[in-house]
């Protein structure tokens, strides 16, 4: 293994870890096999996102025995598309590639994608042909949250593609540039544009261990960063929504006045009507003001100006870094 001091690299991969032990030394070595081929500096920067089990003190074994190998180590969990960022922030290459650390995504792949930045395309992203080892569930609920993000927004996500995707440096840096918190790298990319395409592989199934996002506990707030990160629609629906209860009670009322005035004797007895009618108004107001209090937390976020991340160490980057 090269244990010299390196030029600057050319291709940097990044792949954010949590509790990733089991898998860590075959990524390195995979990596290693497909990146050593090209003939090319590079750097693979390990991103620990506050691991609980030695996947810190693996990757710092990793860079003893390899000084390509780099590390960043939160002080705490800061969630995935945050230790992605912390990558993007310090890699190097004049070509990034975000991957997963679990070896789903091949990185035999990567020769492919190297390609066709290489014939001018600053994005290339890896579109998935098949997703060996996943549930059903996990699949549907993909399928349709994409294909109803890209209605919804201004954006146009490919369809089927993860966050395993290469990028220039020009693409880097403008993500750089973007300094929001609640974060979704899979719409940010698109959006800053440059010239994009796709190549199609075989999802694996997981080298070792537990996937780390499936549930919908974790979904779910993945969703509401996608959809209030890139769409207002939510709140033209809570807009459209009171109109339409508007303009029903003025039918309402009018109908209660023309029963009042031409129908039969007591009309209309009961209290029934009334409850349920102020239940389904409350129901309406409190559904309307989550939705602002969605996109009120998120401007909450902004305004406090905290850091994305803390880290408590590195391997392989200067200390002025």
């Amino acid at each position: 293994m090269n244990e010299s001091t390196q030029s600057r690299p050319t291709i940097s991969i990044v792949a954010p870890v949590f509790n990733e032990e089991a898998v860590l030394v075959e990524l390195h070595r995979r990596v290693s096999e497909v990146m050593d081929q090209q003939d090319e500096p590079w750097e693979l920067v390990l991103v620990n996102d506050g691991s609980r089990d030695r996947s810190a003190e693996i990757i710092a074994e990793l860079h003893q025995k390899d000084s390509r190998v780099k590390g960043i180590s939160f002080s705490r969990n800061f969630g995935f598309q945050v230790a992605v960022t912390a990558g993007l922030n310090h890699a190097q290459g004049d070509a990034v590639i975000l991957t997963d650390a679990d070896l789903q995504d091949p990185p035999e792949v990567y020769s492919e994608m190297i390609a066709k930045w290489r014939e001018g395309y600053e994005v290339v992203y890896g579109v998935r042909a098949s997703r060996e080892g996943e549930t059903w569930f996990k699949l549907f609920t993909a399928k349709v949250f994409y294909r109803l993000i890209r209605r919804i927004t201004k954006i146009d996500i490919p369809l089927d593609t993860g966050d395993f995707r290469l990028m220039d440096r020009r693409v880097v840096q403008a993500i750089n540039d973007m300094p929001e918190r609640n974060r979704f790298l899979r719409g940010m990319i698109p959006w800053v544009g440059f010239k994009q395409t796709g190549v199609e592989y075989e999802r694996a199934v997981r080298f070792a261990g537990e996937s780390k996002f499936g549930s919908v506990r974790q979904m779910l707030p993945f969703a509401l960063d996608a959809i209030t990160s890139f769409s207002y629609l939510p709140l033209q629906l809570a807009t459209y929504l009171g109109f339409l209860i508007a303009i029903i009670s003025g039918l309402a009322i009018l109908t209660v006045i023309l029963v009042r005035l031409f129908g039969p004797e007591n009309p209309l007895l009961g209290q029934a009507t009334t409850l349920v009618s102020v239940l389904f108004l409350g129901g309406v107001q409190l559904i309307s003001l989550g939705i602002i209090g969605e996109y009120l937390g998120r401007i909450y976020d902004e305004v406090k100006g905290r850091p994305l991340y803390l880290v408590d160490k590195k391997w392989g980057f200067p200390k002025e870094e």
